[in-house]
């Protein structure tokens, strides 16, 4: 019979030297993590371990040191400032690996993560999760935070009454992406890549003003199919128009795979009891080869800066970490294996009012390449597309030099000329 716990017997699973494995985003359990928090002094030395924490909390800024503290694989909001403050560790990863990452680098691990209720059979659904966490199924102990509102998915994220712990409840609303205004930038950037999909073609886009853009776009699209890390509203708005029936897929035909969800309530109840959704883990959603089998991939993602190699820094912002790698450089791979795959990096040409390029001949001291000089396809600004892959050095830097903000391109030339970028 599964258990219902109470705090005191959630506290006695929690060992000394533990660590703690949290799924991202709406898999946090807020309740449990309650609970950790307002006994921490029994802990010693007790990791937890998350992706893109939603709420940031007391351990997160070294005010239980010694008893619980944060390892972060991707910061947010809630962990940004105490990443930066020195209270949180930074692990780097590519997201496609974090379940071996973590399998081989955690002692003892227990995993604490939201799930919808259980069915007549026995199982609990995590809801808009699989993540890394789905593949620790049957591996290790798990305790639940049991809410109503998590939708029930299907996929490789179910788990049996027998693989836990036991369970709490804990009915909250989840948390909901608060959907960016959409410039004229963003839509001059979405109109150039829309130009490009196909009818058939397989998309992975993420979150933002510009995929969202680009969603907003492909509604006379037909056949479209999804397999993507993250499922967000724009998807909802494609299925509903007719464009996405995932049919010319070469894997998991019909199926949208995503490996988590995060948006509005009207995704949540998209996903509900869908069995159109499958939730796979991130290490076969983010696969390089797994991904390479849809032979008309497109993948569609965002950077912060590009230099005239072509290297993307995605994941810090003037040099400064700001969140981290994700699974850009697993899409930029993929796609380059796929038959006919297609890679587009996005981003405004400038910032601060067009007084800053986000194209320089470097990148900014301290930045971080997220997707290489020999992965990256296509990089898209307001002023066009530059084609990368399987050019040269001096064509790369023309290339990218063309869709520089004008003010910035006679800089550009020249400083590409003085380093010998092109002659």
């Amino acid at each position: 019979m599964t258990k219902r716990l109470e705090k005191e017997e959630v506290m006695n699973f929690v060992k000394n030297e533990m660590d703690l494995i949290i799924p991202l985003s709406n898999g946090e359990p807020h309740k449990l993590l309650d609970m950790l928090e307002e006994n921490y002094t029994q802990l010693q030395n007790v990791n937890v371990h998350q992706m893109l924490a939603l709420r940031e909390r007391d351990y997160m800024n070294g005010k239980m040191k010694g008893h619980l503290s944060h390892i972060s694989y991707f910061l947010s909001g809630a962990t940004r400032k105490a990443y930066w403050d020195g209270n949180v560790e930074l692990i780097p990863n590519s997201f496609h690996e974090l379940y071996p990452l973590l399998k081989k680098t955690t002692a003892n691990p227990i995993v604490l993560a939201v799930a919808s209720p259980m069915d007549e059979h026995g199982y609990f659904s995590l809801g808009t999760q699989a993540d890394y966490v789905a593949d620790f199924i049957g591996e290790v102990p798990f305790i639940l935070e049991v809410n109503r509102h998590m939708p029930r998915t299907f996929g490789k994220n179910v788990i049996h009454r027998s693989q836990i712990l036991g369970y709490i409840e804990n009915d909250q609303p989840l948390t909901e992406e608060i959907r960016p205004v959409i410039s004229d930038k963003d839509r001059k950037i979405a109109e150039y890549i829309t130009e490009e999909i196909q009818d058939g073609d397989t998309l992975q886009i993420g979150i933002g003003a510009i995929p969202n853009a680009v969603m907003s776009m492909l509604k006379d699209r037909r056949h479209l199919g999804i397999h993507t890390e993250m499922l967000t509203d724009g998807i909802v708005d494609l299925v509903e128009a007719g464009a996405v029936d995932g049919m010319r897929k070469s894997t998991h035909k019909g199926k949208i795979v995503a490996a988590f969800a995060f948006g509005t309530q009207r995704l949540y109840d998209f996903l509900d009891n869908n069995p159109s959704v499958e939730f796979l883990p991130v290490s076969v959603v983010n696969n390089a080869y797994e991904i390479a089998k849809e032979e008309h991939m497109v993948s569609i993602n965002a950077t912060t800066e590009v230099d005239l190699y072509g290297q993307c820094a995605s994941e810090t912002v003037g040099g400064r970490y700001y969140s981290s790698s994700g699974g850009q450089g697993d899409f930029a791979r993929g796609v380059r294996l796929s038959k006919h795959g297609k890679g587009y990096v996005c981003m405004h040409s400038t910032v601060k009012n067009d007084t800053i390029s986000r194209i320089n001949l470097h990148l900014s001291p301290g930045s971080i390449v997220t997707t290489s000089k020999n992965d990256v396809d296509n990089i898209v600004t307001e002023y066009g597309i530059a084609r990368l892959h399987g050019k040269s050095i001096a064509e790369r830097a023309k290339a990218l030099i063309d869709i520089a903000h004008p003010k910035f391109r006679e800089q550009l030339w020249f400083d590409a000329k003085k380093f010998g970028l092109i002659d």
